[in-house]
């Protein structure tokens, strides 16, 4: 699809959003999800105590008419729903941690959990903070079309807001996900999973009293919401199993980096640690890295060099070939035998 198909089926979704905001009276998410369940409800706009009024009714109609997301692929459909997250972002002051992964960072990850699944093409996938879903549909979207395939992906968030646009994000890209509304600190409900993925949110989680089962908790004061997610993760994947998560590029230069550390040395192997490109962040502050554990079990071990190092820029095709070529080599020497 061309990127004016893309921006026409932006511009009739905002448009519908536009007149449910003025008509309902609510905000640009809220009418995005009030859109996207019209869109699969047959097209047709829902109606409750006289609102929308009928002459929003028939505009509504009229577009959703015009409309054939139905005929784009996933991964269109997925763009076109980036659009209007970009849009609400902008419009509705969207803290941080619920802003959604951009594409290129997305990419990156699937391509970082391409090479590491290798010949195994059937696995299960568990998002453990999926937000709006645009990391998770980005990887699934890039591995079909990669020939893997997705025995089952689940999703796990606490946002009530951030996890209706994830599950009718899924829906309208035709993707099957099992979503959960949890804060994933607490048990989940979700079954074990051969990856978990993760855009961990910086910050400190409040309640001390439900972590105080955490190796990786403070030892005075409020823990690090991130490292109780890599911790939580853990105990949600299989043997052998992989986490990949988006983290801070500095996140082993705290103090209270030092139990995150020991829990992994005593849970997992940390197999690599991918700096992202700088150019895509707004500050050195801001920068992200790809770390890469890996569960004990399943014949799973320590690999021999730890993967660390940059990706270079995406604009530098000679640089990043040569990347591709040395990622491919450890992945050959440390896990030729899966």
């Amino acid at each position: 699809m061309s990127l004016e198909e893309i921006e026409m089926n932006f511009n009739q979704i905002n448009e519908t959003i536009d007149i449910l905001q003025k008509s309902l009276e609510i905000t640009y998410l809220d009418a995005f999800i009030e859109t996207s369940n019209n869109l699969l409800d047959n097209k047709s706009a829902h109606v409750e105590s006289g609102l929308p009024n009928d002459q929003d009714v028939k505009l509504l109609n009229q577009i959703y008419k015009k409309m054939n997301l139905e005929s784009l692929s996933s991964e269109d459909v997925r763009k076109v729903i980036q659009l209007v997250l970009l849009k609400a972002t902008r419009q509705e002051k969207i803290q941080p941690n619920h802003q959604m992964t951009p594409d290129t960072i997305g990419f990156l990850v699937a391509f970082v959990l391409e090479k590491l699944m290798g010949g195994k093409k059937t696995f299960s996938l568990l998002d453990i903070t999926v937000g709006s879903g645009n990391l998770l549909t980005t990887i699934l979207n890039q591995m079909s079309t990669d020939k893997f395939e997705i025995s089952k992906a689940y999703g796990v968030d606490n946002d009530d807001t951030m996890l209706s646009i994830a599950g009718l994000s899924g829906q309208l890209q035709r993707l099957n996900l099992d979503l959960f509304h949890q804060d994933a600190i607490d048990d989940l409900v979700v079954k074990k999973s051969d990856v978990v993925i993760a855009d961990l949110p910086i910050g400190y989680y409040p309640l001390d009293e439900r972590v105080s089962h955490f190796k990786t908790r403070a030892s005075e004061g409020h823990s690090y919401v991130h490292h109780l997610l890599i911790e939580q993760s853990v105990n949600y994947l299989n043997d052998g199993g992989f986490g990949v998560y988006l983290v801070p590029t500095g996140l082993f230069e705290t103090e209270e980096a030092k139990k995150l550390l020991v829990y992994i040395q005593e849970n997992a192997y940390l197999q690599g640690m991918l700096n992202l490109p700088a150019n895509l962040f707004s500050s050195a502050g801001s920068r992200k890295s790809i770390l890469i554990i890996q569960k004990h079990g399943n014949n799973s071990k320590q690999v021999d060099k730890v993967l660390l190092g940059d990706f270079p820029s995406l604009k530098d095709e000679e640089q990043f070939q040569n990347f591709v070529k040395t990622l491919d080599k450890w992945i050959q020497i440390n896990f030729n035998n899966r």
